[in-house]
């Protein structure tokens, strides 16, 4: 049996055709064609006829199959579009970015840990603005030029009378 880097429900970007550096969804994967069809992108026409006289026939517009060598994958974990590489984790064989070096497999135990990671970093932020917020105040200006200041008003005031 042939194997894609490609899975259903993976994000990926299209690298040539008339819908080349858009986006979609995986929503159906042939293996043996080495074929993918990927959601909005590849629209095509097809011209049904009626087979009954409750059917209804027409032109609809469907998602078309690309080959999979015309897409990359999209990284959930750095938003790059990236090649696959293969490592082992506790036993089992996971596909990762190769430019982030996270796992592309996410699964549920997975998005417990991500939204645990984004709650931390939420939490390490606030922490950076109240440090931030909690710096020493701008020091006032100096006596000298606070008298340097009213000096240039009151002269002012007085040219202008």
């Amino acid at each position: 049996m042939n194997s894609l880097f490609v899975r259903k429900g993976d994000t990926v970007k299209m690298l040539s055709g008339k819908n080349k550096g858009k986006t979609g969804k995986v929503t159906m994967v042939n293996p043996e064609d080495s074929r993918i069809v990927v959601d909005g992108l590849n629209i095509i026409t097809k011209h049904r006829k009626p087979r009954s006289q409750t059917d209804r026939g027409g032109i609809r517009k469907v998602a078309g199959s690309v080959d999979a060598s015309n897409v990359q994958i999209v990284c959930p974990a750095c938003s790059k579009t990236t090649r696959v590489g293969h490592m082992e984790f506790e036993g089992k064989k996971v596909r990762m970015c190769k430019k982030c070096f996270k796992s592309l497999d996410v699964k549920a135990t997975d998005k417990k840990a991500l939204k645990k990671a984004k709650k931390e970093v939420a939490e390490s932020v606030e922490e950076a603005k109240e440090k931030k917020s909690a710096r020493k105040p701008k020091a006032a200006k100096p006596v000298e030029e606070t008298a340097k200041v009213e000096e240039t008003v009151k002269e002012d005031e007085a040219i202008q009378e």
